[in-house]
């Protein structure tokens, strides 16, 4: 016998024969199975602690078949997808034979028992040719499943549930569900008395041999310590251990025209502000400019005439300033001016709807009509995003008919100029997946090697030196959604020379869990709606990925100028986001370009609150209760500086409408004084005071920031400076 045939028989050895459980025990905790195939108990070692809701009654295992079988099920019930819930389980050595209700057919089920964890991989099936399942004059693939529920469990409820990493926990214990590989479905089911976690296999991605996990432990620090076996075990990006990085809580400076000429003044201002984290997006190195046209060729620009030996100089020189340097892309894209489209378009690309030629097209002349064998109801009609593609032609079009002969009208040939050729009667080919920011690019099928190609692109500039990554775009995998968005992840991330730190993402999905250590980061806000935004969606989410072991990002922000219809970014503004981050040992991403960095004219102050905030982070220097007190959603706080360079946390409140809204004027509380933080937005002036808001002076310098202190209570202090003038 295997050894870990015989580990399991050993670790499992304890079955109750009256009611004949089958019971799986690790390290840390023990799970029973009826007879029935549903879980009865999931209980902690260390301290007894019950983890299911065994009242739930649901199998442990199901199978889903898009109609019934055999011959008599289906003549005998409904043609629909139906689902089998397990009804009997029964173990042989480290493996478990699952029976089911109607289906004539079982699953053989491995286990594989680890410290805190147990591997659940569906190995084969059971289904012998004969008069009742198959007869022999049948011809078939065996059985025909289209889903296989590999793990179900009804938890009950806890303080935490992370539905992006699928566990419930709180201090007494902690269980989860999840994948050992990008391929399982993970997921949930909400219940009144807790929640239903399972493991889905699909036919067409990976049935046999797909796996997941069974993770417990006492609290949140054993249910990690699971996970990260797991990630040993089956070879997983290492998610636990990124989430210990310093780095993690580092904000990052993102820039989109970094280079050689370049980078001493981004490393000047990126020191200014604190920032321990560069993020350089595509644009910095590669053809094509701000659009998305040539993404996809990932050609050197001409400020780096030596490719990837000009890139490593640069990387060096930002490390050497104590930055660590990452790259921004968008690897599930190509540009529609892009050697993928252009003069033959690839077959690689993902197609939303799929169509057979039914008249053939001539290699030359005019196409008004396409004619096809399927209804084209609810193909794409936004104006920019109608094309067709056969062969390696693109066709563009302007409606089509949803009754026979079906057909796209308003048909014009080598769109995107792609070259015309002829196209035979039965041909395949269909709607091209374009993105829906612009219709400038288009989508990768991740069923092809596309992936990997353009995987192996990004790889040749990360391998330069970049240490984390920002997968923008993430949310352009083609469904199953669940699967293909961290897929696209992984498949890059593998053709890397080392892992990255850490990952971020425009989207995420279970198996990402893995990579995004670094979550998502939102798109920006403009500055009149900044804190509210803050408010409704980074501030929202944070305790949400809290209960995912995991910080999120709360940028992008975006800089600007003072200017018509804004008054740009401010200093207040992004010490709330950034003192809201830091309540929740999160960082923030900020957007920047040179000419708007040299133009503002307080960005010394802007880039200094952020030194400070970064500071604090680095230093860990927030206690628990300072970071209870930020969380408030309607507080605001200043880090004030005082006379001798130690930072004090103070409380402060906003005078609207100073001189017209060109003062930004802020009052807070210490040593038993006021003091006012004052500036101008755009410029500098004196407000002239109707009465002396500290001393004699009735006059009030305003540029960058400066405080005064005073005795005057806030109402005096409010008063006066709504009654100042600004000269």
């Amino acid at each position: 016998m295997r050894k870990s045939l015989a580990f399991l028989a050993c670790a499992c050895a304890a079955v109750s024969a009256a009611r004949a459980d089958v019971v799986l025990e690790t390290e840390s905790f023990k799970l029973a199975l009826g007879d029935d195939a549903k879980a009865k108990s999931l209980v902690l070692k260390a301290n007894g602690e019950e983890l299911l809701d065994p009242a739930q009654g649901v199998a442990f295992f199901a199978a889903t078949q898009d109609r019934p079988f055999n011959n008599e099920n289906k003549l005998m019930h409904p043609n629909k997808r139906t689902t089998y819930p397990a009804n009997r389980v029964r173990r042989d050595g480290d493996r478990l034979v699952v029976g089911f209700e109607l289906a004539p057919y079982e699953a053989v089920v491995r286990v594989k028992a680890g410290r805190r964890q147990l591997a659940f991989t569906l190995e084969s099936w059971i289904a012998e040719k004969g008069p009742v399942v198959y007869g022999s004059w049948m011809e078939m693939n065996k059985p025909p499943v289209a889903d296989f529920r590999l793990l179900q469990l009804p938890v009950k409820s806890r303080a935490n549930f992370g539905d992006w990493l699928n566990c419930a926990w709180d201090d007494r214990g902690g269980v989860a569900v999840i994948g050992a590989d990008p391929y399982a479905d993970i997921s949930h089911e909400d219940r009144a008395r807790g929640k239903i976690l399972f493991a889905d296999l699909h036919r067409g991605i990976e049935l046999l041999g797909g796996t997941a996990a069974l993770v417990a432990g006492a609290g949140g620090g054993e249910l990690l310590a699971g996970i990260e076996e797991v990630e040993e075990a089956f070879n997983l990006p290492r998610g636990v251990a990124a989430r210990r990085s310093d780095k993690l809580n580092a904000s990052i400076y993102w820039a989109g025209d970094v280079h050689p000429d370049t980078v001493d003044e981004h490393i000047a201002f990126a020191k200014k502000g604190g920032f321990r984290m560069m993020l350089m997006y595509y644009t910095c190195f590669l053809k094509g400019g701000w659009t998305y046209l040539k993404l996809g060729d990932y050609d050197w620009n001409e400020h780096f005439p030596n490719g990837a030996s000009d890139l490593k100089k640069m990387l060096d020189k930002i490390r050497a300033a104590g930055i660590t340097p990452g790259f921004h892309t968008l690897q599930t894209h190509v540009g529609m001016q892009s050697r993928y489209i252009t003069p033959v378009c690839d077959p690689r690309l993902n197609l939303t709807r799929r169509f057979d030629l039914m008249r053939p097209i001539a290699a030359t002349g005019t196409v008004d009509e396409i004619f096809v064998a399927q209804n084209p109801i609810h193909a794409m009609k936004s104006p920019k995003a109608r094309f067709l593609r056969f062969g390696g032609e693109l066709f563009s079009y302007e409606d089509y008919t949803t009754t026979p002969p079906y057909r796209f009208t308003g048909v014009k040939r080598g769109a995107w100029g792609t070259t015309p050729t002829a196209h035979a009667r039965g041909e395949g080919g269909g709607t091209l997946d374009l993105s829906e920011y612009g219709a400038t690019s288009c989508y990768v099928d991740q069923n092809t090697d596309l992936q990997d190609e353009i995987a192996a692109k990004i790889a040749k500039i990360v391998d330069c030196g970049m240490e984390f990554c920002y997968f923008d775009g993430s949310e352009g995998a083609p469904p199953p959604c669940n699967v293909n968005v961290s897929l696209a992840q992984w498949r890059t991330c593998r053709a890397f020379a080392k892992p990255p730190l850490f990952t971020e993402g425009a989207a995420k999905t279970h198996f990402g869990w893995h990579l995004q250590a670094g979550a998502n980061a939102f798109d920006i806000f403009r500055p009149e709606e900044f804190k509210r935004r803050i408010v409704e969606f980074p501030l929202t989410e944070a305790p949400m990925m809290r209960q995912n072991f995991t910080r999120l990002d709360f940028g992008w922000w975006g800089m600007w100028n003072p200017g018509p219809g804004t008054m740009g970014v401010q200093a207040d503004l992004w010490e709330f986001g950034t003192s809201k981050a830091a309540a929740w040992d999160c960082p923030a991403a900020i957007q920047v370009n040179l000419d708007v960095l040299r133009r503002h004219p307080r960005m010394n102050d802007i880039l200094e609150t952020m030194r400070r905030w970064e500071d604090v982070r680095a230093r860990k220097w927030l206690t628990p209760a300072q970071k209870e007190l930020l969380k408030d959603p309607k507080r605001e706080f200043h880090l004030y500086l005082n006379d001798k360079g130690e930072y004090e946390l103070v409380e402060i409140a906003l005078v609207e409408g100073v001189a017209g809204g060109k003062v930004r004027a802020f009052v807070f509380e210490r040593n038993g004084r006021r003091t006012v933080a004052h500036w101008h937005v755009d410029g500098a002036g004196t407000l002239a005071l109707p009465r002396p808001l500290a001393g004699d002076a009735k006059e009030l310098a305003v540029g960058n920031r400066r405080y005064a202190e005073t005795d005057l209570t806030v109402p005096e202090i409010v008063a006066i400076l709504k009654e100042a003038k600004l000269k």
